[in-house]
């Protein structure tokens, strides 16, 4: 952006190399307008204490219809491509255009068995830590939480 004492001066060309440019702080521009803030607090407790009962119902709800209605659509066209993926393949298979070897394959899926159980051992504290924070997050927000199941079921169906 061209200052005024540049303007004045007769130099609006773009291509000027006298122009100033303002430089904008992002952080400080974040810090003077938390909006992120004023909806769920500066910290992640009780939302309970900040808003009324039917503010936590409508911001739940809303969010959770928004969830479920993406959630439906991505939903579908996923089993579309995973669905519509497989039928062309077995028309493939049956045209003779693709040959599997079944024994491979099954070799293949017996050996990654084998290897996610042996990693399953492994990841099982990192998802009891998620479970359980999600869970502690449910419970110290429980009417958002019940407005976002309710809002993302009505999602779902609409």
């Amino acid at each position: 952006m061209a200052t005024v004492d540049n303007r004045e001066a007769g130099q609006d060309d773009p291509e000027s190399e006298d122009e100033v440019y303002e430089v904008v702080d992002l952080t400080e521009y974040a810090r003077r307008h938390q909006w992120w803030s004023r909806v769920f607090g500066n910290n992640s407790g009780p939302i309970a204490e900040k808003y009324s009962v039917a503010t936590q119902i409508a911001m739940g709800g809303v969010t959770g219809w928004c969830a479920g209605y993406v959630f439906q659509r991505v939903g579908k066209i996923a089993a579309t491509a995973v669905g519509g993926g497989f039928l062309l393949l077995q028309i493939a298979n049956h045209s003779g255009y693709v040959q599997v070897d079944w024994k491979k394959v099954e070799k293949d899926v017996n050996k990654a068995k084998k290897h996610l159980k042996k990693r399953a051992d492994k990841a099982v504290p990192e998802i009891n830590t998620f479970i359980e924070e999600a869970t502690d997050f449910i419970k110290r927000n429980i009417v958002m939480s019940s407005g976002f199941v309710g809002g993302f079921f009505l999602g779902l169906a609409s």
